[in-house]
């Protein structure tokens, strides 16, 4: 894609446009070109280069390292994610498959692009040493789901297959933590009482098209599961 010296947009921000796309598309996956090579390839300075560099490193999309070049600082989906429960530890727990197929899309969707009136749900308990720890509920777009219910919901991790198999891209997810009871059923597969506080986290992850991948809402025994958040503040240099 070239860039247009007619257009009222700097070539800097034009370039960091193309480099974020190309970026969220996986077209760079670990490393950009340099920036000689990105002065040939775009027919811009040094100085345009650098600009359109600098933004991406401030956003936290690009990441330079003395004497080796500028990478992608993008985190694969399964790091990204370690903020809340997926990490390498649930990986490990076991898995059992509660139910799956298409449902009325929940109320809170209805309006989202892609779910229409109804989704793919799949419901799993999560056991460590065989005892259970949490019920977590997700759903999908009706075509990207009936692709997921092809693999082993016993064992299949989602979001490998998500991103591996099926080539989707997570860009961004907003969640929210709060608590609540379980529901009589719940109840029974945590083994738990209905008056039972839990830990309840509800999220939503987007492509970089803005469109919804997954709706997830997950129910966590308080009394045998914590999240850890690990938050970084980036330097402004």
């Amino acid at each position: 894609m070239a860039l247009d010296i007619h257009n009222p947009i700097p070539l800097h921000v034009q370039l960091k446009n193309i480099l974020e796309d190309q970026i969220k598309q996986g077209y760079y996956k670990e490393k950009i070109p340099s920036e000689r090579e990105l002065m040939e390839m775009y027919s811009v300075s040094r100085s345009t280069v650098r600009e359109a560099v600098s933004i991406l490193v401030h956003e936290g999309i690009l990441e330079k390292k003395h004497g080796k070049g500028t990478f992608v600082s993008l985190k694969p989906v399964q790091e990204w994610l370690r903020m809340t429960s997926f990490t390498e530890t649930i990986k490990k727990m076991g898995i059992k498959l509660l139910d799956h197929g298409i449902v009325s899309t929940p109320e809170n969707l209805s309006d989202v692009t892609g779910f229409d009136d109804q989704c793919y749900y799949i419901k799993r308990l999560r056991l460590k040493e065989n005892v259970p720890i949490a019920i977590e509920n997700q759903y999908y777009p009706l075509e990207l789901g009936q692709k997921l219910a092809q693999y082993d919901l016993n064992t299949a991790v989602l979001y490998d297959i998500l991103e591996g198999d099926l080539a989707i891209n997570f860009w961004e997810a907003e969640q929210i933590i709060t608590c609540g009871h379980p529901t009589k059923e719940d109840a029974s597969y945590l083994g738990v009482s209905e008056t039972t506080c839990l830990l309840i986290t509800e999220r939503m992850i987007n492509d970089p098209d803005g469109n919804l991948v997954e709706y997830y809402k997950g129910f966590f025994r308080s009394d045998m599961y914590s999240f850890v958040m690990k938050m970084s503040r980036k330097s402004n240099a």
